[in-house]
């Protein structure tokens, strides 16, 4: 199983950026997609943005498309959020994921089987 460590959360006004970054050990990177997922407060959890293995192929929620950019390097087993133009919709918990059962980018969190703690992301008005 993947092991997986979110950092780069925090507190930002709207129209700002952060970056967020997904740690992957203890198995070959390169063998999964990824995803990043979000879960506000009384709201469901939901897809941000998915990769393919290679980062060949990219999925984003329309909400974030335009704004966002997942990206990955599989040489430091390491997958990419950057977000700019950040509003405060964009307020949640955001987690990273793991799956080797789908080879394009997954956008249904059954699809993973592995889940980072999460980091929280915060945007002021």
């Amino acid at each position: 199983q993947v092991q997986l460590v979110e950092s780069g959360g925090g507190l930002v006004q709207a129209g700002g950026s952060l970056k967020l970054s997904c740690a992957a050990s203890g198995r070959t990177f390169s063998r999964y997609t990824m995803g990043w997922f979000r879960q506000a407060p009384g709201k469901e959890r939901e897809i941000v943005a998915a990769i393919s293995r290679s980062g060949v192929a990219t999925y984003y929620a329309d909400s974030v498309k335009g704004r966002f950019t997942m990206s990955r390097d599989n040489a430091k087993s390491t997958a990419y959020l950057q977000m700019d133009s950040l509003k405060p919709e964009d307020t949640a918990v955001y987690s990273c994921a793991a799956t080797d059962l789908v080879v394009g980018p997954a956008v249904n969190a059954e699809d993973y089987d592995a889940w980072g703690q999460g980091t929280q992301v915060t945007v002021s008005s």
